[in-house]
């Protein structure tokens, strides 16, 4: 039933959020202050505290219920030892694909695999062919599915004043052999959490001028796609 008249708008204005103010204010100030950080302190993360923060990346959507995300926690110092080797030997391969800014790239923190409070590497699990439900033309959903959840640990960590590091800096094959993940599976990111001296005030590829946020309005088009304010007359 559609309601109509002074109804409609009681009717809106319930629907229009069940959070107050404050509440919503949180939300997008978390999300402004997100901070992909290299910089940690060596403190352990309370049990308790990261049990919350994996609770939150395990409530994310994913396609079909799939639920493909997996989180393997390092623990032993020689294992994360050998992550940073395979961290190191990309960064260093990517320095040299990089031609004249390598140099500037080498100078970057890039991660803080050796120096976070907890490290874990979220990745997909196998067998993830045996789920079609809305991964028969995209079966890149289920990579989706699992950066959903790594940003539901990015923002909840923030908000308990916990920063946390994306690193992509390795070789998915030889992490996957590392940590005896079986064959199918695949390992999508390392995890730095920890507490943090300080929390960046700008993106920290920001104040390092490597690269600044684009602009909004020119990354939103309307009906078509368009790269200068006039769409193409029909699709390549």
């Amino acid at each position: 039933m559609i309601c109509r008249g002074p109804a409609t708008t009681e009717v809106n204005e319930i629907a229009m959020s069940d959070f107050s103010e404050p509440e919503i204010r949180a939300v997008y100030r978390v999300m402004a202050e997100r901070r992909d950080m290299r910089h940690f302190r060596p403190d352990p993360i309370d049990e308790a505290l990261l049990e919350r923060l994996l609770a939150a990346a395990h409530l994310a959507p994913s396609v079909g219920l799939m639920q493909p995300w997996r989180f393997v926690r390092v623990r032993h110092p020689e294992l994360r030892a050998s992550i940073h080797q395979l961290v190191e030997a990309e960064r260093i391969q990517t320095a040299r694909a990089l031609g004249e800014r390598e140099e500037e790239f080498m100078r970057l923190k890039v991660e803080g695999v050796r120096d976070c409070g907890e490290l874990l590497v979220a990745a997909l699990m196998p067998g993830r062919e045996a789920h079609i439900f809305g991964r028969r033309t995209l079966p890149q959903m289920d990579l989706a599915s699992v950066a959903c959840a790594i940003q539901n640990l990015w923002l909840a960590a923030r908000a308990e004043g916990i920063g946390m590091g994306w690193v992509s800096l390795f070789d998915p094959e030889s992490l996957r052999r590392l940590l005896r993940m079986p064959s199918g599976s695949q390992p999508v990111a390392v995890l730095c959490l920890g507490h943090v001296p300080a929390f960046y005030s700008r993106p920290m590829l920001e104040e390092q001028n490597w690269a600044r946020r684009a602009d909004l309005t020119k990354l939103i088009m309307t009906d078509y796609w368009s790269d200068d304010g006039h769409p193409p007359r029909e699709s390549p």
